[in-house]
C-alpha cells in the first residue's frame, strides 16, 4: 500500500509541475503576442507616414501659420482645412493607440514627436475652435493628449543624429 501512496504523491507532483509549466508557457506566449502586436502596429504607423496623402497634408499644414484660427485656415482654401483634418486624424489615432498601450510611446515619439508638436502648434487653435463651434469637446482629444505628453517628455530627448552618431551597422 505504501507503494501506491508513493506513486500517487509522485503523480501529484508531476501534475503540479505540469500546471506550473503550462502557466509559464502561457505567460511567455502572451508576452510574445504583445511584442508581435506592438511590432505590427509600429510597422503600420511607419507605413502610414509613407502614404502620399499624409505627406501632402503635412506639407499644406506646414504652410499654415502657427496658431492659425479656423477663419485663417479656411481663407487659405478648402484643401488646407482638409489637410488639417487628415493630419489631426492621423495623430488622433496614434494618441489612442499609445494610451491603450497598443503602440509604445517611445516608438511614436521617435517616429513623429517633433512633427506632432509642430502640427499641434499649427492646428491646435483650429481644433479647439472646432470643439466650441460644434459643441464637441472630444474633437481632437487624443491629438492634444499626445502632443502634451510629447512636450512633457521633450526634455529627455536627444535627436537621433546626436544620440546615435557613433552607431555602426
Amino acid at each position: 500500500m505504501a507503494d501506491l501512496n508513493t506513486y500517487a504523491s509522485i503523480a501529484e507532483i508531476f501534475g503540479a509541475l505540469t500546471i506550473i509549466c503550462a502557466g509559464v508557457f502561457g505567460f511567455v506566449q502572451y508576452t510574445e503576442y504583445r511584442r508581435n502586436r506592438r511590432d505590427q502596429v509600429a510597422a503600420e504607423l511607419c507605413r502610414r507616414f509613407a502614404e502620399p496623402e499624409l505627406a501632402k497634408a503635412v506639407i499644406l499644414v506646414k504652410a499654415i501659420p502657427e496658431g492659425a484660427t479656423t477663419e485663417q485656415i479656411q481663407a487659405l482654401g478648402h484643401e488646407y482645412e482638409a489637410a488639417a483634418q487628415i493630419v489631426g486624424m492621423s495623430f488622433e489615432t496614434m494618441g489612442l493607440l499609445v494610451y491603450r498601450e497598443i503602440a509604445s510611446f517611445e516608438i511614436v515619439q521617435e517616429l513623429c514627436g517633433g512633427l506632432l508638436q509642430e502640427m499641434w502648434r499649427t492646428i491646435g487653435v483650429w481644433i479647439q475652435e472646432n470643439r466650441e463651434t460644434h459643441d464637441n469637446p472630444r474633437f481632437g482629444e487624443w491629438v492634444q493628449w499626445l502632443a502634451e505628453r510629447m512636450t512633457e517628455a521633450e526634455g529627455d530627448i536627444t535627436p537621433a543624429y546626436t544620440a546615435h552618431q557613433h552607431w555602426k551597422p
